[in-house]
């Protein structure tokens, strides 16, 4: 029997997610999050899970910084990236990242089971309108995917959340900690980023959005 992990925010693409790879695989068991903190709790408690699929876009993550850190903590669990984009570009990055596959929102049913099942029998797979040439990540986008695969999950949350914009106090109060504990996790976060304040590591983790476009920041604080 298969434990499946299933993270999406909207509830009828994860219902539908979820009756794909039941077709797949009909003996396994689903677990579903809608959100990568949520994601991160099913983890822990699933470690030996056999295949995840994932939104790119969630509460708690933009671009491909969930992906980057999930694969460099869980090596071993396969996956599969689901998104809303349908341009080559994004999908080749996102197995540059690690993804086993992509697959676009608008995928049929039978893409779905073709891709799961192509995962499990450990090949890499994409729709055949988007086969065909490569990238390679820039070596900017390649460094800052492996220092933001060596923070903990907790550094992880906070690091999104700075690039969201919240200051300490809303982190301190999003995560019920301290604003000490939370300034803690800020300087284990800039050194492991290289970076020496709040702005370069908002301007770091841009490098993981599908756009490439900076995260906002509110404040100077340290």
């Amino acid at each position: 029997m298969s434990d499946v992990l299933i993270a999406d925010d909207h509830p009828l693409f994860r219902d539908a997610l979820q009756r794909a790879v039941l077709a797949a695989l009909p003996d396994a068991t689903v677990h579903t999050a809608d959100s990568v903190p949520a994601l991160f709790t099913l983890i822990e408690s699933l470690p030996d899970a056999d295949l995840l699929l994932m939104d790119l876009h969630m509460p708690g993550a933009r671009g491909y910084s969930a992906l980057a850190h999930i694969r460099g903590q869980y090596p071993g669990l396969p996956t599969i990236v689901v998104s809303g984009h349908e341009e080559a570009q994004v999908a080749r990055r996102a197995l540059a990242h690690g993804a086993s596959a992509y697959i676009p929102k608008s995928a049929a049913v039978d893409d779905i089971v073709e891709a799961v099942r192509a995962v499990l029998d450990g090949d890499v797979w994409l729709p055949h309108k988007l086969v065909g040439g490569s990238v390679e990540l820039k070596a900017d986008e390649a460094d800052v995917a492996a220092r933001v695969a060596s923070l903990t999950p907790q550094q992880f949350r906070v690091l999104n959340m700075i690039a969201e914009g919240l200051l300490n106090k809303q982190i301190a109060y999003e995560l019920t900690v301290s604003e000490a504990t939370v300034k803690a996790h800020m300087t284990a976060i800039m050194r492991k980023l290289g970076v020496s304040n709040r702005t370069q590591v908002a301007l770091a983790a841009s490098h993981l959005d599908v756009d490439k476009e900076a995260f906002p920041t509110n404040s100077p604080e340290p």
